[in-house]
C-alpha cells in the first residue's frame, strides 16, 4: 500500500515539473523581408501614437503592442531593438514594417527591402523617476 503512496506522489510531482517547464514561453522567432515606414510619413499608428520617425519602433500584423523585438539584417548582421506599436505591413510577402530610424540603423534606406529575422526581447526593466540614475 505504501508504494502506491509513493507511485502516486512521484507521478503528482513528475506531472507539475513538465506542466511548469511547458509553461516557460520560448522566445518569438520569425524571418522574411522588412520594409520601412515612407519618409513623408506622418500620422497615428494603430496603437493611438502618434507616428514618430526617430523612434524605434515597427509594425507587425499580430504581435501585442509594447513587444520588443530584435530586428536582424541577414546579409549584414546588423541589428536593433525595436517596439510593436502599429499594425501592418499589408503587402503579401512582408513580415514587418520599420520606422524611419530603425532603418536608417540597419542601413537599409538605400536597398528598401531587406531580409531579416526577428526575436522577441524580454521586457525593459521599469524605472520610476525616484530612482537614482545609475553613474
Amino acid at each position: 500500500m505504501q508504494w502506491k503512496v509513493w507511485l502516486v506522489t512521484g507521478l503528482m510531482l513528475a506531472g507539475g515539473i513538465a506542466s511548469a517547464q511547458a509553461a516557460v514561453k520560448a522566445p518569438m522567432r520569425f524571418a522574411g523581408i522588412a520594409a520601412f515606414y515612407d519618409t513623408n510619413y506622418k500620422g497615428r499608428t494603430a496603437s493611438g501614437e502618434h507616428y514618430d520617425p526617430s523612434k524605434f519602433t515597427a509594425a507587425h500584423k499580430t504581435l501585442p503592442f509594447g513587444t520588443r523585438l530584435r530586428v536582424t539584417d541577414t546579409r549584414t548582421k546588423r541589428s536593433v531593438v525595436v517596439v510593436i506599436n502599429d499594425r501592418g505591413p499589408f503587402t503579401k510577402g512582408r513580415v514587418i514594417d520599420l520606422s524611419l530610424a530603425a532603418a536608417k540603423e540597419l542601413r537599409m534606406t538605400q536597398r528598401g527591402l531587406i531580409k531579416v529575422t526577428a526575436t522577441e526581447e524580454p521586457a525593459a526593466p521599469f524605472k520610476t523617476a525616484a530612482e537614482p540614475a545609475a553613474r
